[in-house]
């Protein structure tokens, strides 16, 4: 059976669609068949795939409010293996609509289930809120991803996330676990990034229970900024990038990729680049 893994954090601006669209890609290089669901309104997982916004007639919206099956709105992109359920400005008003309708917060498990083991893995993008949008990823999911953003105002919040995430554990979802925390955007020329890395790790580490961050620190890279702007994930718009290669590594980080056919394809020799002092990004 596929695993369904939420990527979450209700600030904006933390990198989570950045990591859905280049976990996902990676994955899917790697031969596992993927599938991403474009749960935020403004559609920029579903742009960042190639994806048109203003063309998606029929997208996530769809089989929240009006229970079309999951496998009518997916749709195939660039990469092989991987499928995304898309999404558009039909959502903005999905919140409101929802309240209203039965079993609000199971929507989105219920359509899931019909389509979870034909996917090795499905990715859930979530809107930067914890309104119903993203109560139903967290009802659907198995676990949740959290990126960080490694900035002074890092932490301010997380604990509300937390407390939202406990609170589904115990009345809406007792098997949803925190898969683990991405630290995202860090620049090591400024001392604030190494501030933040450490207080990120020691609050997590104390929490209860314990939450794993992942070693592999995604860098503020402008390849990976440039990359959404053509429609593509980092690892076709540039793929020798420093952001390219820490996504690939934190790829192998999360998931057991040992036998990945695409190692030596995408980066001969020793991909495990460090970030060093003062390296212009």
């Amino acid at each position: 059976m596929s695993k369904i893994i939420a990527i979450c954090n209700q600030k904006g601006g933390t990198g989570k669609t950045t990591s859905a669209v280049n976990i996902s890609s990676y994955l899917a290089l790697a031969g596992k068949k993927i599938l991403l669901i474009d749960m935020d309104s403004q559609a920029n997982a579903t742009s960042g795939l190639g994806i048109d916004k203003k063309s998606v007639k029929k997208s996530i919206y769809c089989s929240l409010l009006e229970d079309v099956p999951l496998q009518e709105l997916i749709r195939q992109t660039q990469i092989s293996g991987l499928s995304i359920v898309p999404a558009n400005t039909d959502l903005s008003g999905c919140e409101v609509e929802l309240v209203g309708v039965m079993a609000r917060e199971y929507r989105l498990k219920k359509a899931v289930q019909a389509i979870k083991d034909d996917f090795d893995l499905i990715f859930i993008d979530c809107p930067p809120s914890l309104g119903l949008s993203t109560i139903n990823a967290l009802c659907a999911a198995d676990s949740v991803c959290i990126p960080v953003q490694c900035e002074y105002y890092a932490l301010e919040g997380l604990g509300l996330l937390l407390n939202t995430i406990s609170l589904v554990r115990d009345n809406l979802n007792s098997d949803l676990s925190i898969e683990g925390v991405i630290l995202t955007m860090a620049d090591f020329r400024t001392n604030l990034t190494r501030e933040v890395i450490g207080e990120t790790r020691g609050y997590f580490i104390s929490a209860e229970p314990q939450v794993k961050v992942y070693s592999t620190i995604i860098p503020r890279n402008i390849r990976l900024s440039e990359s959404p702007g053509f429609g593509k994930p980092i690892v076709l718009y540039d793929k020798d990038s420093l952001g390219a290669k820490k996504y690939w590594e934190l790829s192998r980080e999360m998931f057991d990729l040992s036998d990945a056919p695409i190692e030596d394809k995408l980066f001969p020799g020793d991909s495990k680049d460090v970030l060093m002092e003062g390296e212009v990004i």
